[in-house]
């Protein structure tokens, strides 16, 4: 990992700049391959699975037989495991729900907000060398605890043309209605437009390559909404003498085996810690089934040191990761302070992986300095505020003036005019 000590404010771009990968080169094949789900429906489906996927199959509808066999080759100890996480998943996304606001802004004139469940929703759960099906769990959960009428889930197929038994154990575990059997940009296509098989959703969730992330931006155009902007993952964490350096360097470790564009940020206010982390990832980075993996990520990861705790917060709130670990003696002011964050760990028995798979909180986060404008995916994704009002006449009465006066300064007679002719009836009663 790269070392700098205390970069000053007009270095801190370069050091938190994320991979810029354009998306351009891949929007022709992205659309080529919506204008062919379009056309074809199924077919392309089949099609574009057995092109890009390597695998041959006569339908992608998992069925009801597939699901039961895969329930009962999945380890019991494993089950157990799900099911807890799934347990505090739930808990924690129920105690989002919020009560309806109603409000007289002023006598006789009452407004009020009322969220309802968004109705179609599709999941994309990764898969290739690590089947997410962790996700599952995150997007499902809250996607049934806000009462979405249908829940689809797509997933590529292996070189054996099925799901990991774990995904559809998960899978039929938070009651998702449909899973099929389709990945990549195909898959995100499929949700979009719909075809004989696949149905057309209201919103797509969940984490993907730049082939799923450039079909998910193509989406949009389709009137169809993504849940947050996607890109590699990220971890920073902020240490002091007070934290455990094994500790860190699990966590560094943890962020880097996700994929070589991982970024890893390591800031300490502790120069002996830069060794003493340097030093456990090696050790443990030597055990590691995805070590090539990780090393590539750590080769542009940074071990970053100021003297001074006000700059590393600074820097912190600069940088604003995906998911940040806090290890520090004063980390309840330290915490207190961060503006710009996906999700926080706090203290040195608060691994980043617990929010990943069963803590209770969401592991589906913005990215790449999005965490300004975007929060991670909560019960609110999944649902859609409507406001509504009613006005007595009296209240009409009271406000139409403000109405009339607003609108003729606007130049927008029409709208003067609907209030004016109610204010007339009115008057002649």
């Amino acid at each position: 990992m790269q070392r700098y000590i205390n970069p000053t404010p007009e270095q801190w771009k370069d050091l938190t700049q994320r991979g810029s990968a354009s998306y351009a080169s891949l929007e022709p094949l992205a659309k080529e391959v919506f204008d062919n789900v379009a056309q074809k429906g199924d077919q392309a489906l089949l099609a574009y699975t057995e092109k890009f996927d390597k695998v041959k199959l006569e339908t992608f509808s998992v069925s009801t037989d597939e699901i039961e066999s895969a329930k009962a080759r999945v380890p019991e100890k494993l089950k157990v495991a799900i099911q807890k996480a799934k347990k505090n998943i739930d808990r924690f996304h129920r105690a989002q729900k919020t009560k309806e606001v109603k409000v007289e802004t002023q006598k006789g004139v009452n407004c009020w907000q009322k969220k309802l469940p968004i109705e179609k929703v599709g999941l994309y759960i990764p898969g290739g060398s690590a089947p997410l099906f962790s996700t599952i769990l995150m997007l499902a959960i809250p996607a049934k605890v806000a009462g979405c009428s249908e829940v689809v889930l797509c997933s590529p197929p292996g070189f054996n043309g099925k799901l990991p038994d774990v995904i559809l154990y998960t899978a039929n575990l938070c009651a998702v209605d449909t899973v099929f059997k389709v990945g990549g940009m195909q898959a995100i296509a499929g949700m979009t437009l719909g075809t004989e098989t696949l149905p057309k959703v209201d919103k797509l969730f969940g984490p993907g390559n730049q082939y799923v992330t450039v079909a998910k931006q193509l989406a949009t155009q389709y009137q169809v909404a993504i849940d947050i902007p996607a890109g590699p993952s990220e971890l920073m964490v902020v240490a002091d003498a007070s934290a455990n350096a094994a500790f860190v360097a699990s966590d560094l470790l943890s962020q880097a085996e996700h994929g070589p564009d991982s970024q890893v940020l390591f800031v300490t206010t502790d120069r002996d810690m830069i060794d003493k982390v340097d030093e456990e990832v090696e050790i443990q980075i030597s055990v590691l089934a995805r070590q090539d993996t990780a090393l590539q990520a750590l080769n542009n990861s940074k071990i970053i040191y100021f003297d001074e705790e006000a700059e590393a917060l600074a820097f912190t709130n600069f940088y604003g990761a995906e998911h940040l670990i806090v290890c520090l003696k004063n980390e309840v002011e330290f915490v207190d302070n961060i503006k710009h964050a996906g999700s926080v760990f706090i203290g040195n028995y608060t691994p980043e992986s617990a929010g990943d798979y069963a803590s209770g909180t969401n592991h589906t986060l913005p990215t790449n300095g999005y965490v300004r404008q975007y929060s991670g995916v909560n019960l609110d994704s999944f649902l859609k505020a409507i406001t509504y009002q009613k006005i007595t006449a009296q209240g009409l009465q009271d406000l139409g003036p403000v109405i009339e006066e607003m609108a003729s300064a606007e130049g927008l007679q029409a709208h003067k005019n609907a209030v004016s002719i109610r204010l007339k009836k009115l008057s002649n009663e």
